[in-house]
């Protein structure tokens, strides 16, 4: 959410930045914000003034009933009373309008940075930088879901039968190797200096609000009927709200965490044959990153986490790329935003494993995370990257790693957590 003080004396700036994200229905909104907040700072100083008046008219009161006018002071009452009344009025009216601003300015997207390239989508997005050398057996590799099936590592069937299509039950060694990569993304960020936490799995909508546009809520999340709680849909939401309404000490930071959760989506809209089986699931586990930092370090942060997400992928032999998103593609809270891909040997293309993202202020200053700096206090800025989300992430790993006879070689990082196995062959 932005500054509406920035917003006031910066327009053109917003309505450009509109544009840049091709969401021009939402440029009258600009001009709507700025009439509301006209009209909302107009009542506003005007029960200022009738709050600061309230002490001075009561003076004014006990003067004359001591001076015996009781009649100028009966009229000064007659006026505190009318001023009492038009304050309720004008209270119920900041009220008003200070929610009706909120929510136009939850919708206005957050200012991009310099650098993000225009595009309408995805499709627009620019490769900056390959890692590893993408390959293509001379053997036919089958569908993700062939290979699981197998190595008897996934039951479709009878997840559909217990809860519906876009679950799943992986099995032996499968779900051995997804566990497996959990840890292992686990303690590479340990080892990186991220602090490990297990949030809570379920937030209020206060929190969901905070960290997401309502598009994107409408999309992803799943409520529980009956209470104020959503399941999350990436435990970033849970992690960043874990600080809300909180002052933190300039000198603490940054706040460097990982966490382990399940996650839960919607997953609206048809897809592709490429995105059956495990690629798009209602229910999956992750490994994440979050920052919470000082302004001026989240550009540096920011190359940081992708680049974690880049290395943890080598480790284990697969080859990936950076794609910069561009400004059709970023959410309305993004500043800034990098995807890293997995090369598919069996598609001979990239396709998403995990994404960057730099908030700016945006999530802070909707779910007030304040920082008391040695000038004052400021918004904090938030940044978030997946480190690993198995098991689609399973799909790269599977196809990079399988030989000519369905065999699956584990890299040498892997080990240790797949009990010192170095392959995965068919029972």
């Amino acid at each position: 959410m932005l500054d509406i003080k920035f917003l006031r004396e910066n327009p053109e700036i917003v309505k450009q930045n509109i544009k840049n994200k091709f969401q021009d229905s939402k440029l009258p909104l600009v001009d709507e914000v700025i009439k509301l907040d006209l009209e909302y700072r107009a009542y506003k100083n005007e029960a200022d003034a009738l709050r600061g008046g309230r002490n001075k008219l009561s003076k004014q009161i006990g003067m004359l009933m001591a001076q015996g006018k009781r009649d100028e002071a009966e009229e000064v009452k007659k006026q505190v009373t009318a001023n009492a009344e038009r304050l309720v009025e004008l209270e119920k009216l900041e009220e008003e309008y200070s929610e009706k601003i909120k929510n136009i300015m939850m919708v206005i997207p957050n200012i991009i940075d310099p650098s993000v390239p225009i595009g309408k989508d995805d499709s627009e997005n620019v490769e900056v930088q390959k890692y590893g050398e993408p390959t293509v057996p001379d053997f036919e590799i089958p569908y993700h879901t062939e290979i699981m099936e197998n190595l008897s590592g996934l039951d479709l069937d009878s997840a559909r039968k217990v809860a519906g299509n876009g679950f799943y039950y992986l099995m032996g060694d499968i779900a051995r190797l997804h566990s497996a990569i959990i840890s292992y993304a686990r303690d590479f960020m340990i080892n990186r200096g991220f602090t490990y936490c297990v949030p809570p799995f379920m937030i209020r909508s206060e929190v969901v609000t905070g960290v997401m546009s309502f598009a994107e809520m409408d999309a992803m999340m799943y409520k529980i009927e009956g209470e104020d709680l959503y399941l999350i849909g990436t435990s970033e939401h849970s992690m960043i709200g874990k600080f809300i309404d909180t002052i933190i000490p300039e000198e603490s930071l940054p706040h460097t965490l990982t966490s382990y959760s399940p996650c839960f989506r919607k997953e609206k809209g048809a897809h592709g044959i490429e995105e059956r089986g495990v690629y798009r699931i209602h229910q999956f586990e992750k490994q994440e990153m979050i920052v919470v930092c000082k302004p001026e370090d989240s550009p540096v942060w920011f190359d940081k986490l992708w680049q974690n997400t880049v290395d943890l992928f080598r480790t284990l032999d697969i080859p990936v790329r950076t794609l910069e998103c561009c400004s059709g593609d970023l959410a309305d809270l993004k500043v800034k935003s990098i995807d890293v891909e997995a090369w598919s040997p069996r598609q001979k293309k990239y396709f998403e494993v995990g994404s960057c993202s730099n908030l700016g202020d945006a999530q802070a200053r909707r779910l007030r995370i304040r920082v008391n700096g040695k000038d004052g206090k400021y918004f904090a800025h938030t940044l978030n990257n997946t480190v690993v989300a198995p098991p689609r992430m399973l799909i790269a790993f599977l196809e990079n790693n399988m030989n000519r006879d369905g065999s699956i070689n584990i890299p040498v990082a892997l080990q240790p957590y797949m009990g010192g196995n170095t392959i995965i062959t068919k029972k």
